[in-house]
C-alpha cells in the first residue's frame, strides 16, 4: 500500500468523508458479526439443505435451485459493495439492509409457495452478500492502523470457523430447536450488526461526484455474468453439464457477459473495476493464490464431513463434534499466533506454513479406508485448522500490501469474486470430480466381479446364508444388493482419496505461486523483525525500511 499520512503514522487509519468514527470498537463488533453471519448463513443453508427440502416439501430439483438462488444472488451483489459503500456510505449500505434481511429471515420459514420462496431467497442472498465485502471498508476507513491486523484476522478466519462449526450447529437446530432456526438465528444478529455499524461509523454524505460517473453497466454486466457462470456450474453436476440446454445457456451467456464487461471497462470514462488492476505481478499472483486457497480448503469444507456422512453414515451433529473440537477451537490459539508472526515476519513465510499444513492434511487423507471413523480424522482436522489460520489472513495482507489505493474499489471487486465465487464454484466442481471418480472406480471394480466367477459365487453364497434366517425367498436378492452396496462403498472411498490427492496438488501449486511473489513495498503491514531475527537482517543488510 502507499505511504501513510501523518494521521496514519499517529495510529489513526485513513479518514472517511464523515470524519473519525465515534466508537471504533462498535465497528470491530460489526466486522465480527457481519462476516460470521454471512458465512454461517451460507454454511447452514448448504449443510441443512436436505432438512429444508423436507420442511418446504420440495423435490430434489427444486431444492437444488433454492440453494443456487441463495448463493448466486450473493455473488451478483458482492463485487459492487465496495463501490456502493464509497458512493452512499457504510451506514446506508449496511444499516437499513440489515433490518430488511432480519425481516426476510423471519418470514421465509412461513412461506409455502415455491415462486415466493425463490424470490425471497434471492433478496435474502443479495442482502447477505453486502455484509462481508463491507467489513474491509469499515476496517480501513474507521479503525486505527494498530487495529487493522486483528480486524482483518477476524474477517479472514470466519471462513474456517464457520466451516467447522456449521455442521454441528445444523444438527443442533434441527434436532432441538427446529429447522426454522437455520433462518431465525439472523433475526436478532443482523439488527445488532446494523446498530453497531451506526454507532461505529461516521455519518457520510452521498458522494455526488462518484454517482455522476457511475459505471452501472459494468457492475450489472460483471455481477450478472459471474452469477450466471456460478449457476451453470452449480447445476452442471445435477443436469450433466453441456448435455443440458439450461447449463449450456448459463455458462455461455455468463461468459459473453463477462467478455462484454471487459470491453465496457476499456471504453467507459471512469471504469468501475478496470482489469488493469490484475496486471500487477504481486496482486495478480495473490488473487490466484486466494482462489487456490478456496479450492485447497475444500478438504475441510467438503471432503471430511461428506465422507463421514456418506461412507461412515454419521449425522451432522455427530461429525460436527469432530470439526468443532479439533477444527474450530484450536483457531483461538492459532489466530493470535498468526497475527504475531505477521507483525514480525514476512507474510510469505506465514502463507508457506499454512499451505504446508493443508498439503500434509490432504496427504494423510489419501490413506483413508472404509474402516476410518470419526476418530481417525483428528490429525487431518487439526492440520486443516492450522491451514485455515495461517493461509487466508497472510494472503489478504499480501494482496493489500501490493494494491494501489487509487484502485481500491476495483481490487475489492476482484477479491470478492475470488473469495466467494471461487469457494462456491470449487464446491460445485468438487462434487462433479467425486461423482465422476466414483463412477470410474465402480466400473473398474465391477470388471473384477464377473458373474459366475468362483470368488463372486462364494461371496454371494455366504451372504445368502446369513440372510436365510430372515426369509429364504429373498436371501439371494438381498445378498446381491449387499454386494452391490459394498462395491459402491469402496468406489466412494477411492473417489474421496482422489479428492484428497487433488487438494494436495492444489496446495503444492499454491506454494509454487507464493514463491514467485516478491517483497511488498513499505506500508502499514510491513513486519518489524525482533531479537535474533532483527540482528541477522541488519547484519546482511536485509532489514526492511520503516513504513
Amino acid at each position: 500500500m502507499a505511504q501513510s499520512s501523518d494521521a496514519d503514522n499517529a495510529g489513526q487509519g485513513p479518514l472517511s468523508r464523515g470524519g473519525i468514527a465515534p466508537q471504533p470498537l462498535f465497528a470491530v463488533g460489526a466486522v465480527l458479526l457481519g462476516s460470521f453471519l454471512a458465512n454461517f448463513d451460507s454454511r447452514l443453508t448448504s449443510v441443512g439443505l436436505p432438512d429444508l427440502r423436507g420442511a418446504f416439501s420440495l423435490g430434489f430439483d427444486e431444492g437444488a435451485w433454492l440453494s443456487t438462488a441463495a448463493i448466486g444472488s450473493q455473488i451478483f451483489i458482492a463485487p459492487a459493495v465496495a463501490w456502493l459503500a464509497t458512493a452512499f456510505g457504510l451506514r446506508r449500505v449496511l444499516g437499513v439492509p440489515s433490518l430488511v434481511y432480519a425481516l426476510i429471515s423471519l418470514l421465509i420459514p412461513f412461506v409455502r409457495d415455491y415462486t415466493a420462496l425463490i424470490a425471497l431467497s434471492i433478496v435474502h442472498g443479495m442482502l447477505l452478500g453486502t455484509f462481508v465485502p463491507a467489513t474491509l471498508m469499515i476496517i480501513f476507513r474507521n479503525l486505527p492502523i494498530r487495529w487493522w491486523l486483528p480486524a482483518i484476522a477476524i474477517y479472514s478466519i470466519r471462513v474456517g470457523f464457520a466451516l467447522d462449526t456449521g455442521t454441528s450447529l445444523v444438527g443442533f437446530y434441527v434436532d432441538h430447536w427446529g429447522w426454522q432456526w437455520l433462518y431465525w438465528q439472523s433475526v436478532g444478529i443482523a439488527p445488532l450488526m446494523g446498530m453497531m455499524v451506526y454507532l461505529g461509523t461516521p455519518r457520510e454524505p452521498v458522494n455526488q461526484e462518484v454517482l455522476r460517473d457511475a459505471d452501472w453497466g459494468g457492475m450489472l454486466l460483471f455481477g450478472t455474468g459471474v452469477s450466471m457462470i456460478y449457476a451453470g456450474l452449480d447445476q452442471g453436476n445435477r443436469l450433466d453439464w453441456l448435455e443440458s440446454g439450461t447449463v449450456a445457456a448459463l455458462l455461455i451467456g455468463g461468459g459473453l457477459l463477462c467478455a462484454a464487461f471487459v470491453i465496457n471497462e476499456m471504453l467507459v470514462r471512469r471504469p468501475w473495476a478496470h482489469v488493469n488492476v490484475l496486471f500487477s505481478r504481486n496482486v495478480g499472483l495473490s488473487l490466484v493464490v486466494i482462489l487456490l486457497y478456496t479450492l485447497t480448503s475444500l478438504s475441510n469444507s467438503s471432503l471430511v464431513p461428506n465422507f463421514l456422512a456418506i461412507v461412515a453414515q454419521l449425522r451432522p451433529e455427530q461429525s460436527g463434534v469432530l470439526l468443532v473440537t479439533y477444527g474450530a477451537l484450536p483457531m483461538f490459539v492459532m489466530v493470535p499466533l498468526s497475527i504475531f508472526l505477521l507483525r514480525h515476519f514476512d507474510p510469505r513465510f506465514v502463507v508457506v506454513i499454512g499451505f504446508s499444513a493443508f498439503a500434509t492434511a490432504n496427504l494423510l487423507g489419501t490413506q483413508l479406508t472404509h474402516d476410518w471413523a470419526r476418530g481417525d480424522f483428528f490429525a487431518i482436522v487439526i492440520l486443516q485448522s492450522i491451514g485455515q489460520a495461517f493461509t487466508l489472513l497472510p494472503i489478504i495482507i499480501l494482496a493489500l500490501s501490493n494494491a494501489d489505493p487509487t484502485r481500491a474499489t476495483a481490487f475489492a471487486a476482484y477479491i470478492q469474486i475470488m473469495r466467494l465465487g471461487g469457494a462456491e464454484i470449487g464446491v460445485a466442481l468438487m462434487g462433479t470430480w467425486l461423482r465422476v471418480r466414483e463412477q470410474i472406480h465402480s466400473n473398474y471394480l465391477g470388471q473384477h466381479l464377473a458373474s459366475g466367477s468362483f470368488d463372486v459365487a462364494r461371496m454371494l453364497k455366504q451372504l445368502s446364508e446369513s440372510f436365510a434366517g430372515h426369509g429364504a425367498g429373498t436371501a439371494s436378492a438381498r445378498a446381491a444388493g449387499t454386494l452391490s452396496a459394498l462395491v459402491q462403498r469402496e468406489s466412494n472411498v477411492l473417489a474421496y482419496i482422489d479428492g484428497f490427492w487433488l487438494c494436495f496438488w492444489l496446495a503444492i501449486a499454491a506454494l509454487c505461486l507464493v514463491a514467485l511473489i516478491t517483497r511488498a513495498p513499505p506500508g502499514p503491514f510491513t513486519p518489524a523483525p525482533f531479537g535474533f531475527a532483527k540482528a541477522v537482517l541488519r547484519r546482511y543488510g536485509l532489514s526492511a525500511p520503516a513504513p
